[in-house]
Parts: C-alpha cells; structure tokens; sequence
C-alpha cells in the first residue's frame, strides 16, 4: 500500500467509522460558488451573516425569498463532479470490508445522494425542501418540512411581494427555506442529525474534511471530539489550512485528488 499519509490512513480504518465532512469547496467544480471572499462568485462577497439569518426573513420575507431563489437558481443545472463520485466509491468500498462510512455535509446542493452516497447528514439543511416558519406546525421545526415547489417558486418570482409570498398549506404561516441559518442552533430541527454526527466524531477513526474553511461551528464540533479520542485527521483543500496541529493538510483540489485516492485503494 501507498506510504501516503491518507491512503494508509483509510486503507486502516476498516471496521472502524471513516468519516467525511465536505464544504462547499467540494461542489466548486460543478459550478456551484463558494462562500470564500476570495474565490469568483463567492457568496460571502455579500453579506450573507445577514442575509443569512431568521431575524432577517422576520424582517423582510420577501426580500428573503429572493435572495435564496437566486442563490438556489445556480443549482438546478449542477451535476455531481469526480469528487462526488469519489466520495460514494469510497463509502462502497468501505462498507464493503466491513467498515462504518459517515458523511457529513455543510453542502445544500444535493450533489452527495445524486452521486450515490448512502451514508448522509445534510447538517445545514436542504435546498430542495422549504418548512413552515411557525415553531410546532406539522410543516415546522422541529419536525416537519415539505418538498420545494418550482411552480410556486415561479409564480413568486414573477411578481415577488407579499400576495405570492410561499405559505404553509395547513397554518397559512410564511414558508422558509430548509435550511440553518447563522442565529440558529443545529439542534433547532430534527434532520441536522446534529447527535448523529457527534457521535461519530466519537466513533471515528480517521476523519477528512474536504472543501471546508473550517469557518462554521460544526466543523469545531468535530474536530474537537476526534482528536479528543486521537483519531487521523486530514483536511483536502486546495489550500493549506492549519485548524490544529495534528490536522494533517492534503493540499489539492478534492476533483483530482479523491478520485486518486480511490484508485490507491483500489475503490474507483
């Protein structure tokens, strides 16, 4: 085998939990902006720590609405990427010789299920689902949410405002979007999977973030509880990031080099 850190590392993981936690940086190769300020079409170009929030669709639903149907615009066309395929080849074959697989993605885009990955937390959300925005309704938090509509989405944008305003079908109470915003907890609605998550950060023995700043509290919420319990830690990105010293930087897009490493590990 490959004295390459991370194809030896996951080479060894088997039976235990191999855990993947991917960033936005993962869907930038099918055409989808991250949020860095550096990169082009990044989201965080705007502000979206505002744009971003409950107090902000409290304020202006409207504008809210807006905002995300054009950010969520760009992934109707979005195709999974060699990164994607990678990811769910890695979690077959791991399987496969009797090992637990988890992925974990900040990622609303969808691109991991289309990919094949079976194994899944949608951490933030989902951009395919809205909810109620009434706490308790049977479309709401804690609970509930309800498919996207892409006629009610049109009919909205077409003349944007309060009239065509997406409202719930059984509390006529604004529908938002499925997603965690930036004032709200990860234990606000049941599919962030938050306890799931930590308790393979627990469980794991080698963790790879991909595509990640590491700018988000989930990503601290793991990192924390794996190296608590001294598992392998990388973290792919095109850009060396130094989140903790025993974080083992693989600097290198995550299209070329997750596809690599199935290859290594004779997963492709």
């Amino acid at each position: 085998m490959s004295t390459d850190p991370l194809t030896s590392a996951c080479a060894s993981a088997a039976p235990r939990m191999l855990l993947v936690v991917t960033g936005a940086g993962v869907s930038l190769a099918s055409g989808i902006s991250t949020f860095r300020g550096t990169d082009p079409g990044a989201v965080w170009s705007v502000d979206v720590t505002e744009l971003g929030t409950i107090s902000y669709f409290h304020r202006d639903p409207v504008g809210s609405w807006q905002w995300y149907l054009r950010r969520f615009g760009a992934l109707h066309d979005a195709r999974p990427n060699p990164a994607h395929l990678a990811l769910a080849a890695l979690e077959r074959w791991h399987v496969g010789r009797g090992g637990e697989f988890l992925l974990v993605t900040q990622n609303v885009d969808g691109l991991h299920e289309q990919a094949g990955t079976s194994a899944l937390v949608h951490v933030h959300g989902r951009a395919d689902r809205v909810r109620c925005s009434s706490h308790g309704c049977v479309h709401g938090a804690p609970k509930g949410c309800l498919p996207r509509d892409p006629e009610r989405d049109a009919a909205f944008l077409r003349e944007p405002g309060e009239a065509t305003l997406p409202r719930c079908p059984a509390c006529d109470a604004p529908l938002r979007q499925h997603v965690l915003w930036f004032d709200e907890y990860y234990t606000g609605h049941r599919d962030y999977e938050i306890e799931r998550v930590l308790k393979a950060a627990k469980q794991a023995a080698v963790v790879l973030f991909v595509g990640t700043s590491f700018a988000v509290g989930i990503t601290d919420l793991i990192l924390t509880r794996a190296l608590a319990r001294n598992a392998k830690v990388f973290a792919l990105d095109p850009v060396a990031r130094y989140p903790h010293p025993s974080v083992v930087p693989v600097v290198a897009a995550a299209e070329e080099r997750l596809p690599a490493l199935c290859r290594a590990l004779g997963a492709a």
